[in-house]
C-alpha cells in the first residue's frame, strides 16, 4: 500500500515537486504549463506569507495591556482595488496559457503526417499492460516505439476489468483505461532510451507492481524488431510466453513460481494440462481474475508452452 501511494511521487521526478524531463511534445506542453503556473503560485505564496510575517511583527501587542484596544486600521480603497484586480489578471494569464498549451495534447497527428505514424492498442489488465501492433505483434509491459515518429495509443481495459490509468511521465499525462471505452493519445519520443511509468489508478492488491515502460529505438532498429518479432511469434519461437508470464503471472505467483500472494505454481500438475490451464487463465479461479479471458490464441499457447517447459517440472523457466 505504501509503495503504491509513493510510486507516483517517485516517477514524477525531483521528489515529486516537478515533472521529469520531457521527452515528447506532449510532456513539454505539460512541463511548460507547470512552470507557468508555478511562477504565479510561487509569487502568491511569497506575497501572502511575507505579508503575514510582516503583520505579525508590525502589529504585535508589545507591552499593551490585554484589555486595551489596538490601533484601529481602516480600509484602504487602492489596496482593495488592487487585490480584486490582481487575482483576476493572474487567473486570466493562467487560463489563457493553459487553453493555448494543453489542447495540442489531444490533437493526434494524422497517419499521413510527415514521418508516418505507428498505432498501438494498449489494454490494461490486473496487473499488467498488453500491447498489440498493427501487424499482430503482442508485447507485455514493455512498449517499443521508434524515435522521432508519432505513436498513437488506443487505450482501454478488458470488459471484465477494473479501471486502470496509463502514465509515462516523460511522454505525456495520465489517461484512464476503462472497460469498454477507448481513449486515444499520442507521443513522439525525442531520443532513444527507456521511459518508465506506472498505473496511476488504484486497481487492486498488486497495483504497485503494475508498471510499464516505453523503449524508444532508432527507427530502423524498431522496424527490424517489429518484422522479426512478427515472424517469431507466428512460428512460436519468440519470448512472448516468458514476457506474458512475467507480466500476467509472476507478479502474484513469483518469477520462479514459488508463490507470493498467489499459490505456488512450480511443480503444479495443472501446468501439464493445457486445457485446464486455459480454463483458469480465461475464466479465473477463486480470487484469481481471468487474466487472459480475451487473449489471442498465440499468446495463450506461448504461455502454456513456456510453463510446460519450465515451471511444470519445478524449475525456473
Amino acid at each position: 500500500m505504501i509503495g503504491g501511494a509513493l510510486s507516483g511521487t517517485a516517477l514524477a521526478g525531483n521528489g515529486g515537486f516537478a515533472p521529469v524531463d520531457a521527452a515528447s511534445p506532449n510532456a513539454e506542453r505539460i512541463a511548460d504549463t507547470y512552470a507557468w503556473v508555478s511562477i504565479f503560485t510561487g509569487f502568491i505564496f511569497v506575497l501572502v506569507q511575507g505579508s503575514l510575517i510582516w503583520f505579525i511583527v508590525r502589529y504585535r501587542r508589545r507591552r499593551r495591556a490585554r484589555t486595551e484596544d489596538g490601533a484601529q486600521i481602516h480600509g484602504n480603497t487602492n489596496l482593495e482595488i488592487a487585490w480584486t484586480i490582481l487575482p483576476a489578471v493572474i487567473l486570466f494569464a493562467i487560463g489563457g496559457f493553459v487553453f493555448y498549451k494543453l489542447p495540442g495534447i489531444q490533437d493526434i497527428p494524422s497517419a499521413n503526417a510527415s514521418g508516418g505514424r505507428v498505432d498501438v492498442q494498449v489494454k490494461g489488465y490486473r496487473y499488467y499492460w498488453n500491447f498489440t501492433y498493427p501487424n499482430g505483434v503482442i508485447a507485455v509491459d514493455n512498449l517499443r516505439a521508434p524515435v522521432g515518429q508519432n505513436v498513437r495509443l488506443e487505450i482501454t481495459a478488458a470488459p471484465f476489468e477494473v479501471i486502470h490509468s496509463w502514465w509515462i511521465p516523460a511522454l505525456g499525462g495520465k489517461l484512464d483505461a476503462i472497460p469498454g471505452v477507448t481513449h486515444d493519445t499520442w507521443f513522439r519520443a525525442q531520443g532513444p532510451g527507456v521511459y518508465r511509468g506506472q498505473c496511476a489508478e488504484f486497481c487492486g492488491i498488486q497495483h504497485a507492481a503494475m508498471t510499464a515502460q516505453v523503449e524508444a529505438l532508432p527507427r530502423e532498429a524498431f522496424e527490424s524488431w517489429l518484422a522479426e518479432e512478427a515472424r517469431a511469434q507466428e512460428a512460436g519461437t519468440s519470448k512472448l510466453g516468458e514476457e506474458t508470464y512475467a507480466g500476467a503471472c509472476a507478479k502474484c505467483h513469483g518469477l520462479a513460481g514459488e508463490g507470493d500472494i498467489g499459490p505456488r505454481l512450480a511443480g503444479n500438475s495443472l501446468l501439464e494440462d493445457a486445457n485446464a490451464l486455459e480454463n483458469v487463465v480465461r475464466n479465473g479461479r477463486g480470487l484469481m481474475p481471468p487474466v487472459g479471458k480475451d487473449w489471442q490464441e498465440r499468446q495463450l499457447k506461448a504461455l502454456t508452452d513456456y510453463l510446460e517447459q519450465g515451471l511444470a517440472s519445478g524449475s525456473q523457466g
